[in-house]
């Protein structure tokens, strides 16, 4: 018996659970000749291809303005900074997410206001959200997970009716939808990243602010590029926030493959769903199957 778990065990751990190189070889033909044009043209700031790719995201999360910013995490700040969130602002978010969510609130200067979870879908319970709301909250921040978006009728109701701004932290959601509306084009802002292991990776940090705002679109670019409009005239004090050209080429490269990635990710998650039933897991309450 020992011997038969060593032999899983070695088996086992030769599957990796993300396979970057193999996605890579798939995309080499395509990518390769990208970046030998950028390599040549020596446009690594601010290049065409970084224009280019907001257009591509734009369109893909059906909303007017993409700015591509340096990683999923300046996303959310920079978010922040263009609401002119800082010292003595609330912002109410998840608990269940990654430490970039409470991280960027507090890089303001803000307090990040916790509330509970749905237990079914883990996102951000709308229900909870009207309780923790005071005077001094001003932004809402809903986070995306697994594949499932936070309720997010309720949510901009709420934001509404108390005039707060929402900014869903979609770092790992581009593509999801709720109710026909793509991650990212509810809320007054949407924030991706293009971390490698995401649905949509890069070859290194990147990320993504989208909005329907002409005017929250203008500031995201000047912030992202030290406040500069025109060149050195600095109109607000931003940050170094650009989106990298080479990763950009990468990204708008992937994005084109990305729902024929997701129908394959569907189609192994109802296999493996399949087999859990068949073996009794589900009825035997082992496993829960999403909804």
């Amino acid at each position: 018996m020992r011997e038969a778990r060593e032999v899983f065990k070695e088996q086992f751990m030769k599957v990796p659970l993300l396979d970057l190189k193999a996605q890579y070889e798939s995309l080499r033909g395509e990518i390769e000749p990208a970046l030998k044009d950028i390599f040549e043209s020596q446009y690594f700031i601010m290049g065409p291809a970084v224009k280019e790719c907001e257009t591509a995201v734009a369109e893909y999360c059906r909303t007017a303005h993409a700015v591509g910013v340096s990683s999923g995490t300046d996303a959310l700040l920079i978010a922040l900074m263009a609401e002119g969130v800082g010292p003595g602002d609330e912002v109410i978010t998840t608990p269940y997410t990654f430490f970039a969510t409470a991280g960027s609130i507090a890089r303001t200067g803000a307090t990040p206001v916790f509330v509970d979870i749905d237990p079914v879908s883990f996102n951000i319970h709308p229900a909870a959200i009207e309780r923790r709301i005071t005077k001094r909250t001003k932004v809402i921040m809903p986070v995306h997970l697994y594949g499932q978006m936070a309720d997010m009728d309720p949510i901009m109701e709420l934001a509404d009716r108390h005039h707060l701004v929402v900014i869903e932290d979609a770092a790992q959601a581009i593509g999801a939808e709720y109710k026909g509306r793509r991650a990212g084009s509810i809320g007054h802002y949407g924030c991706f990243s293009f971390f490698p292991s995401k649905n949509l990776g890069g070859f290194g940090d990147g990320g993504m602010v989208v909005t329907g705002d002409a005017g929250r679109a203008e500031k995201l670019a000047m912030l992202r590029n030290h406040g500069m409009s025109p060149k050195y005239y600095h109109r607000l004090v931003g940050g170094n926030f650009r989106l990298d050209t080479l990763q950009a080429a990468v990204v708008a490269i992937k994005l084109r493959h990305l729902d024929a990635w997701s129908r394959g990710r569907q189609a192994n998650a109802g296999r493996y769903g399949k087999l859990f039933a068949e073996a009794g897991l589900v009825d035997k309450g082992l496993v829960r199957l999403p909804q």
